[in-house]
């Protein structure tokens, strides 16, 4: 598993995930991005998952979890190219509200935000 943490202005984070997620490749990711929604200063993840061959259960857990923890802050979650199984395993788990069918470009626009990955 590869994957991309990029910080966009001072309250965005776009997690480009790659390849495989399964339970080893969640847990580096979350011991990433859990310190800076701890410290406040994140208020959207934008989950782009384009280059996301396969997700496990732990998948969905890393989402859900990040959801709870931006919960108190009213924070948002943006879940951006997904497959269509992925797409439907979202649905399945009550995620469809949060899959957005624009690009991330588009997203970063609609939010302020300038991408300098992608």
């Amino acid at each position: 598993m590869n994957h991309e943490v990029e910080r966009v202005g001072d309250e965005i984070i776009i997690i480009r995930l790659k390849g495989e997620l399964d339970h080893h490749s969640t847990t580096d990711i979350r011991n990433e991005i859990v310190p800076l929604i701890k410290n406040g200063s994140i208020k959207v993840l934008v989950w782009n998952l384009k280059d996301l061959n396969f997700m496990d259960s732990s998948g969905i857990g890393l989402i859900l979890g990040r959801m709870r923890e931006l919960a108190p802050i009213e924070g948002q979650t943006i879940i951006v190219n997904p497959s269509p199984t992925m797409k439907k395993i979202f649905q399945f788990a009550g995620l469809s509200p949060y899959i957005y069918n624009e690009s991330e470009i588009e997203i970063m626009s609609k939010l302020g935000g300038i991408v300098y990955g992608q």
